[in-house]
């Protein structure tokens, strides 16, 4: 934690990571970050008394580069940065479909680059980062990622060849459990529950069986099954699932989030 941090458009993820980093011991006069307006910069020195620089700046006194803009702001950034990123640092992107070799040939030639897959739950510390190396990244680049990342969640290293199917399953994959409590919800309230109380029902349901599924090391196959009792009210639910073809559905839903990440890695937005 000796080393120079700058998070470099800290937004919703950036922050999260500014906050992660702090709680974990690092020292905010060791962290930079780089902000559009300066109400936001101001914000982000009295919450955790970071300094804003410019994004010269922070390539210029930065020993990591964690890159947190949009992906369709990436291009303008690295321009930005090319002149003063040495081939010593290490930069870390952040951004949905960008490849480390499209870093990589805007930068200076040898500079290492780790590229991270977060999704959102990040920002209560339970997020999912999938951490793959770029060409000039070694061993010890990925674990400086996932010690700036095991600070808000768990990590994942993963060849990058895996990331458009990371990005389906983890990046992607809170939106999947958010559609399927909003369906749960409208369920319960035609079944004659108050809103609120579904919605508490479903949520309580759902966490419980995410960490029974984290703690038990039990197949969710096996879990299912404890709760499926013959010819009661799960197994008539579990039918009207597979009769509606809902496990077919997911699998296509996720080849297609798949699919649309290799597009966006490839230019085709």
């Amino acid at each position: 934690m000796t080393q120079t941090v700058a998070v470099l458009g800290t937004g919703k993820i950036g922050e999260a990571l500014l906050s992660g980093m702090i709680r974990a011991g690092w020292r905010p006069a060791d962290l930079l970050v780089t902000t559009r307006r300066s109400d936001r910069a101001q914000e982000l020195h009295t919450r955790y008394g970071v300094e804003s620089v410019t994004n010269a700046e922070a390539a210029k006194n930065a020993d990591i580069l964690i890159l947190a803009v949009k992906p369709q702001d990436m291009g303008k950034l690295l321009d930005e940065l090319a002149p003063h990123v040495t081939a010593d640092r290490l930069v870390i992107s952040a951004a949905a479909g960008i490849t480390t070799a499209f870093i990589e040939d805007r930068l200076t030639p040898g500079t290492p680059v780790v590229r991270v897959m977060p999704n959102t739950p990040v920002l209560v510390d339970e997020g999912m980062s999938v951490i793959s190396a770029g060409s000039h990244a070694t061993g010890t680049h990925l674990a400086a990622a996932e010690e700036i990342f095991g600070g808000v969640g768990k990590t994942l290293r993963v060849p990058e060849s895996q990331q458009d199917a990371a990005t389906a399953l983890s990046g992607s994959g809170p939106a999947y459990f958010y559609f399927l409590v909003e369906a749960m919800t409208d369920a319960g309230i035609l079944l004659g529950l108050p809103r609120a109380q579904a919605h508490d029902l479903i949520v309580q349901a759902a966490i419980g069986a995410a960490v029974m599924l984290r703690d038990s090391g039990e197949h969710p196959v096996k879990l299912r099954e404890a709760v499926t009792s013959p010819a009661g009210t799960t197994i008539s639910a579990i039918r009207e699932l597979e009769n509606h073809g809902v496990r077919a559905a997911l699998i296509a839903a996720l080849e297609a989030a798949r699919d649309r990440s290799r597009a966006l890695a490839s230019g085709n937005g």
